[in-house]
């Protein structure tokens, strides 16, 4: 018996298959840089056409790590990959490679390489834990040359827009004196099947995720609190997300694009959400489970961010996309945004609650910015389908948007069994209130100042069916419901509000019409 156990402990070697970064120099103390150790592991896996490359408990202290074709990394309980910070002169992470189409959208959605995990034309990857990637010494800034920018992109004012927070370019922090730095702790491009899973994912920089041109994506199972972006899921096919937990108070948590990074136009498209729960708590208290409310702002003063969103970046476009099962709290609402050109078509929201919600629940726009190579006209909103929300505690500033342009309306727009509370105690001044059109501008629901109504703002839309829709509010408003302006074929079924004493439940203008079927109070234009 003995003999047997001594043979079996000199041939497991032979044949596992695990990577031990530890058997290729890591020591795994924070301390030593373990960079080089861990890119021979890879190597040597992916020489033997691939493995498992695991990382014991221990804290590893790592600059830019190469990912390879059909290598899994696996972050085993205990263990830690720690992003190195370049200012302790250690080393620096892999620079930017070239990109001919930067002037299209942010510098950080236009590179992979300064990254602490990167891969680009891989297939068959795969990181999982139960173990963390902690971002310490990630940028949450854009290293690289400011980009151009064309006139009306990111304007410092809306004029007369009451109430517009919206006063610096989110792109300025671009640095040209950053470079070494990194930003991202994974970073993919044109990948194919990957998977991501029981991870968590701590301070990552201006990423947690950035998956570019990738097919066939899951993300299952992760917790991320971060300082930047969660996922951004840029030009992808066939993707899978499932029972995460997002913190990001400083930008979005979700983040559907469809850039010109490839140098050309791609869908976001065949994309499942579910069971997700995102917020805008203090950075790092969802991790520790004090949930924190200090911070107010995000770095564009728009309030807490960590919503869902669909763009900015938006040359391609997005379609047959679901979204269920979601729980959103202090943070943005909901935005669906195409403003470079894209479509965005057959989407499906369903099922989401929303506490504390800091701005509009629901933002649906279609502008005009046009970030695009020359001969870019604007896209198209459809065939949106959104069923089964309910909304406590909105901010009164910013009603619900869906806002078209006047010669680009927002088509077939369904909103369905719909609760919304908000704060309330808007002012007849603001009911009063001509909103400008902006078409322009970064689309954010402040782009239109304080909205004059505190429910619905529906501008150049043609044909929306609200069903079982309810707008109440915690204390008198004093603007209406709804406002409809330039919006055709609008139908109200089973509507109910709650509109304050000789306040009407709506108001019209431009030519817009609507039909109702028991609403309370009837709705009178």
């Amino acid at each position: 018996m003995r003999l047997t156990a001594i043979l079996l402990s000199l041939l497991t070697p032979l044949f596992a298959a695990g990577f031990n970064v530890r058997d290729y120099g890591a020591v795994g103390d924070g301390i030593a840089l373990d960079t080089e150790a861990i890119n021979r592991a890879i190597e040597a896996a992916a020489e033997k056409g691939g493995g498992t490359v695991t990382f014991p408990a221990g804290t590893y202290l790592s600059f830019s790590i190469h990912l390879k074709s059909h290598i899994h990394l696996q972050l085993e309980s205990g263990a830690t990959l720690l992003a190195a910070d370049p200012a302790d002169g250690q080393g620096r992470y892999d620079a930017a490679e070239p990109n001919e189409w930067d002037m299209y959208q942010d510098f950080g959605h236009s590179h992979w390489q300064n990254s602490l995990i990167w891969g680009i034309g891989l297939e068959g990857v795969s990181i999982s834990g139960p173990g963390m990637i902690d971002g310490k010494g990630l940028s949450r800034k854009s290293p690289g040359p400011r980009r151009p920018t064309k006139d009306g992109d990111f304007p410092l004012s809306l004029g007369d827009a009451e109430g517009a927070k919206i006063a610096v370019n989110p792109g300025a922090e671009e640095d040209s004196g950053m470079e070494g730095l990194g930003t991202k702790a994974i970073a993919l491009k044109e990948c194919r099947n990957v998977i991501l899973r029981d991870l968590v994912i701590h301070r990552a920089g201006h990423f947690a995720v950035l998956a570019t041109g990738v097919q066939d994506l899951t993300i299952d199972n992760l917790k991320v609190d971060t300082n930047r972006d969660g996922f951004d899921i840029d030009c992808c096919r066939n993707v899978r997300i499932s029972n995460c937990v997002i913190n990001t108070p400083n930008d979005d948590a979700i983040c559907l694009k469809s850039s010109y990074a490839l140098g050309r136009n791609q869908f976001t498209e065949n994309v499942s959400i579910t069971n997700c729960q995102v917020s805008g708590y203090d950075l790092g208290t969802v991790l520790d489970g004090t949930f924190g409310k200090t911070q107010k702002e995000a770095p564009d003063r728009e309030g807490v961010c960590g919503r869902i969103k669909f763009g900015t970046e938006s040359n391609g476009g997005f379609r047959n996309i679901t979204v269920s099962n979601i729980t959103m709290e202090r943070c943005r609402g909901i935005a669906l945004e195409t403003v470079d050109g894209g479509l965005l078509e057959d989407v499906t929201f369903s099922n989401i609650t929303m506490r504390d919600i800091v701005n509009s629940p629901i933002f649906i726009r279609l502008g005009s910015r046009l970030r695009a190579p020359d001969g870019t006209v604007p896209g198209a909103i459809r065939r949106v389908r959104i069923s089964h929300v309910n909304v406590f505690n909105a901010d009164a500033d910013y009603a619900s948007i869906i806002a078209g342009t006047s010669t680009h309306p927002i088509e077939d727009v369904t909103l369905s069994h719909i609760n919304i509370h908000t704060k309330g105690g808007g002012t007849r001044e603001q009911a009063e209130r001509e909103l400008p059109d902006v078409d322009g501008a970064y689309p954010e629901p402040s782009m239109f100042g304080i909205t004059n109504c505190h429910g619905f703002l529906l501008r150049h839309v043609r044909g929306i069916t609200f069903d079982h829709v309810s707008i109440s509010a915690a204390t008198p408003d004093l603007r209406p419901p709804f406002h409809l302006k330039d919006t055709r074929d609008a139908r109200f079924h089973f509507v109910r509000c709650e509109p304050a004493e000789g306040v009407p439940a709506i108001t019209t203008e431009a030519g817009s019409d609507l039909r109702q079927v028991h609403c309370e109070p009837e709705l009178k234009p």
